[in-house]
């Protein structure tokens, strides 16, 4: 920085070149604060230079083999600029191989070492005790979640807005690219966030402590899946803030079928589906939650009064001490069932409903619905393998934890 400020600027490409050639830009080796100084340093230097002295610096950090993707983050500006600067500069900087196809390749390997999503899919339900076969053997397909995932790659996709309403969050990171982002500490979602990001572009994994777990007391620290990809904002058709009065509008001007999609994305974020038992009497709930304080209070309001509206099943909203509850219970939320379940893709919540609808159309008895029920519940208030296992449930779910036989 001395250099900068005293003109030197061969001094600061000299300087720059050092740092890179020892990894400082790689946060991931030296740690955040070093690296964004090196982007800072980049950046000053951009600033004062002309556009000889910006070419230079340019070639400098292609022949480094430093990624566009890092030279336009410390550049603060957008792909479109940036290749417009490469092309100005004559600079031939194609890409490597993408990380997309790489992938690709991986997964072709892996599919013929026997792996599918399937495969992955019955190990998470294995992973939690869930006996997938007794399931099928009554005609419910543990793995039904799958089905339908392909089409959520289109984000114009009514259940997109669903999701970016409970657990989907949107972070605009450069002028032309936006963020899409999916933490966890369930087992469930650990796979789900996976499979379903995964369909919008290959995605990035972060692993994070949690800092506290409120909810689960006995856990005294939980680890956080996040997982990530950018996108173009012009492929993200929603709008990123929304009023209670604008949210309505849209959500009015849905078909009957967009409708659905968008209460199957909310439910699939903030939702929860469950029964409970009292003799021979079976009480089904369907709860969305939201924080009394959090904007997105006012979605329960307007979700309310559009479904009564809409579709004729009532629902009601009572609070609790953080948060406040939107609720259809027995015969109205059987109704909702019914029209979103193939837009429901969590796990768990697909699987309750499925078997919730075979015992409400009578293809199979109220003893063996409380039987396959059972596998699906959670322990309260204990350290069940359901909850806050989201590391150990991703990594038995992977592929390469079961192409290799039993050994």
């Amino acid at each position: 920085m001395r250099c900068l400020e005293n003109g030197d600027k061969e001094c600061v490409m000299r300087k720059i070149e050092e740092l890179v050639r020892a990894d400082c830009h790689n946060g991931y080796a030296v740690g955040k604060k070093i690296a964004d100084g090196v982007r800072e340093l980049v950046h000053g230097l951009w600033l004062a230079s002309n556009r000889e002295e910006i070419c230079g610096l340019l070639r400098m950090l292609k022949n480094l083999n430093v990624s566009k993707g890092w030279v336009r983050k410390a550049l603060s500006m957008g792909t479109k600029r940036l290749n417009k600067w490469i092309a100005k500069c004559g600079i031939d900087w194609e890409g490597k191989v993408m990380r997309n196809d790489i992938i690709r390749m991986i997964e072709s390997l892996l599919r013929s070492m026997g792996w599918s999503e399937v495969r992955m899919c019955e190990e998470l339900w294995r992973f939690v005790g869930v006996d997938v076969d007794e399931f099928r053997k009554y005609g419910i397909e543990p793995c039904i979640w799958l089905e339908g995932l392909e089409s959520l790659r289109d984000l114009r996709r009514p259940y997109w807005l669903g999701l970016a309403k409970s657990d989907l969050a949107i972070d605009k990171y450069y002028e032309d690219g936006i963020t899409l982002i999916l933490d966890t500490t369930n087992v469930f979602s650990a796979v789900f966030f996976a499979k379903l990001l995964s369909t919008v572009k290959t995605l990035s994994l972060a692993i994070k402590w949690e800092r506290s777990a409120p909810a689960a007391k006995y856990v005294r620290k939980a680890i956080k899946l996040e997982y990530y990809v950018n996108v173009n904002a012009n492929d993200w058709p929603w709008p990123i803030e929304l009023s209670a009065g604008e949210l309505e509008r849209i959500l009015n001007g849905f078909s009957d079928e967009e409708l659905t999609m968008f209460v199957g994305g909310l439910l699939d974020g903030d939702g929860t589906v469950w029964c409970g038992f009292e003799n021979d009497n079976v009480y089904v709930f369907i709860k969305i939650v939201a924080c009394k304080t959090c904007p997105k209070r006012a979605i329960l309001d307007v979700l309310k009064r559009v479904i009564a509206r809409r579709f004729g099943i009532v629902g009601c909203i009572y609070s609790k001490r953080t948060v406040d509850v939107l609720q259809f219970r027995d015969e109205n939320a059987i109704r909702l069932l019914k029209r979103i379940a193939k837009y429901v893709h969590h796990p768990l919540r697909r699987l309750r409903i499925e078997l919730i609808l075979a015992f409400y159309d009578g293809r199979i008895s109220l003893e063996v619905f409380k039987k396959l029920y059972d596998m699906a519940k959670y322990e309260q208030e204990k350290d069940d393998i359901k909850r806050n296992h989201a590391l150990e449930a991703i990594i038995q779910a992977a592929p390469q934890t079961h192409t290799h036989g039993d050994a």
